[in-house]
């Protein structure tokens, strides 16, 4: 596949399509290189402290270096790759400190956003929220890590839009991509995903009944069970 701008190509990257317009092409590939190795960051298939070539990204995606040179730039202003002078871009290191930040952060934000999201929340949000369970039900057996932890983000963007709060959504957003990698890291412990399955019912339980102060309590359980696992593993 050519990674020239301006030329209508076909993108595919692992194994998704699409046929951009000629002058939306140079986007796409942007986009769809940092979404591929966003994915890749945080699924520690390139693993934290791990160097970066941009050339062997580009040949293994098939996109051009430029939009892959965009998409790391994009990845180091939000705080999953860093420079290291004289050296290249690495994977950032795990950090005990810094996921502990990011879970005071969301316990500051994610629960008031429950509270919106329990109250504002339509009967298409509330059925995605349900629907999402039991996909996340069908994936259990299978201890398929990937597909839950995908799983696990669409649960919480899925609040954050019902919160009906563009700012909020978007502050919980890059909250949870940033969380979403020691989230994979920590998912050895035994019974890890029954027990974030049973959290999420109980959030969703307490939404459909419009019980704010539930929703509220169930999230910070769900946020607090969170960090005492995650500080096992990191």
């Amino acid at each position: 596949m050519s990674g020239r701008a301006g030329q209508a190509s076909l993108v595919v990257v692992d194994g998704i399509e699409s046929k951009p317009a000629a002058a939306e092409t140079a986007s796409s590939l942007r986009d769809a290189a940092y979404a591929a190795i966003k994915h890749r960051i945080t699924t520690c298939a390139f693993k934290p402290g791990e160097f970066l070539n941009e050339a062997a990204i580009s040949a293994a995606l098939g996109i051009g270096r430029t939009p892959v040179h965009q998409a790391i730039d994009r990845l180091m202003l939000e705080g999953m790759l860093d420079v290291m002078p004289r050296k290249g871009v690495i994977v950032r290191p795990v950090s005990l400190d810094e996921v502990m930040q990011i879970i005071e952060v969301r316990l500051l934000n994610e629960c008031p956003a429950v509270r919106l999201a329990t109250e504002r929340a339509d009967a298409d949000e509330l059925a995605h929220l349900t629907d999402i369970l039991a996909r996340a039900e069908q994936w259990m057996p299978t201890r398929n890590s990937e597909q839950m932890m995908l799983l696990d983000r669409e649960f919480h963007a899925t609040i954050a839009r019902a919160a009906k709060n563009d700012v909020l959504a978007d502050i919980l957003g890059k909250l949870q991509d940033r969380s979403l990698r020691f989230w994979f890291l920590s998912l050895t412990a035994p019974g890890h995903h029954a027990s974030v399955q049973d959290q999420h019912t109980a959030i969703v339980e307490a939404m459909k009944d419009r019980d704010a102060d539930r929703a509220d309590a169930a999230m910070r359980a769900h946020i607090e069970a969170f960090r005492s696992n995650v500080a096992r593993y990191i």
